[in-house]
């Protein structure tokens, strides 16, 4: 059956375009669960669902198909796809590519206010975590990064990055009791906070690549099936092997 009544709300036709809002109100459902990993969906319903045509839904799925997060199957609907330990090895290799350089840029022309936002946002995941509340975390955490990216000045791949995080979070939601503490997550985000407000370009980039290397090779491990070698797909897929090895549980990134 295929269906989507009363899932999402319906769109406001304003500027700057129905699409570009639709992606947003999709992606947030698929952020909070109420569009379900492996459950066929109608384009047709989804619309209307929103109030437009299906132009603008339809092109909003087709973008979300570009980061791996929608599959289209012929004359039937869309699939919300829950990314493996191959596309997450992809998802963290592209990651690295970009948010090693970005936290080094960071710390060489970010603002007082970007780091005054950067801070806040590392205090609001603290706040969650001592509530307990993993989905108000990782949306500080997501928020974290992104305000990085916006600090070095680019605009595409903070856009990038806002994209296949949300493949991760998918992960990271539905293996939440295996995870590591989110107390441990934080303490993985100060070095890179402390490392950009103390204008050292070498130490952001050794803390970030570190967090990044960490929590990719958790979620590789903890999605890998018996016939995968996740040390194999980190090393194809990124440009070095991981320090450290491969061990654990954990959500965040």
């Amino acid at each position: 059956m295929i269906f989507t009544e009363g899932i999402l709300d319906p769109l406001d036709p304003v500027v700057p375009s129905l699409t570009e809002r639709a992606v947003q109100v999709i992606r947030r459902a698929i952020t909070t669960g109420d569009l379900i990993p492996g459950k066929l969906y109608s384009v047709h319903q989804l619309s209307k669902d929103l109030g437009v045509s299906r132009s603008p839904v339809r092109d909003a799925l087709l973008r979300l198909e570009e980061t791996g997060m929608v599959r289209f199957e012929r004359n039937r609907g869309f699939r919300i796809v829950l990314p493996g330990a191959r596309e997450l090895a992809e998802i963290f290799g592209v990651r690295l590519a970009l948010e090693v350089p970005a936290a080094a840029m960071a710390a060489r022309r970010a603002t007082d206010e970007q780091i005054a936002a950067m801070s806040e946002e590392l205090e609001s995941m603290r706040a969650a975590a001592a509530d307990d509340d993993e989905p108000t975390f990782m949306l500080h955490d997501q928020q974290f990064h992104s305000g990085l990216l916006a600090a070095a000045g680019n605009e595409y791949a903070r856009g990038v990055i806002d994209n296949i995080r949300i493949a991760t979070r998918m992960v990271g939601t539905s293996t939440v009791k295996n995870q590591r503490s989110l107390a441990e997550v934080i303490l993985e985000h100060e070095p890179i906070l402390e490392a950009v407000a103390k204008r050292d370009e070498r130490a952001a980039i050794s803390a970030m690549s570190r967090h990044l290397r960490h929590t990719g090779e958790m979620l590789v491990q903890r999605t890998s099936s018996p016939q995968q070698d996740p040390i194999d797909l980190v090393s194809l897929w990124w440009l070095f092997v991981p320090e450290g090895g491969l061990s654990g549980d954990a959500p965040g990134g």
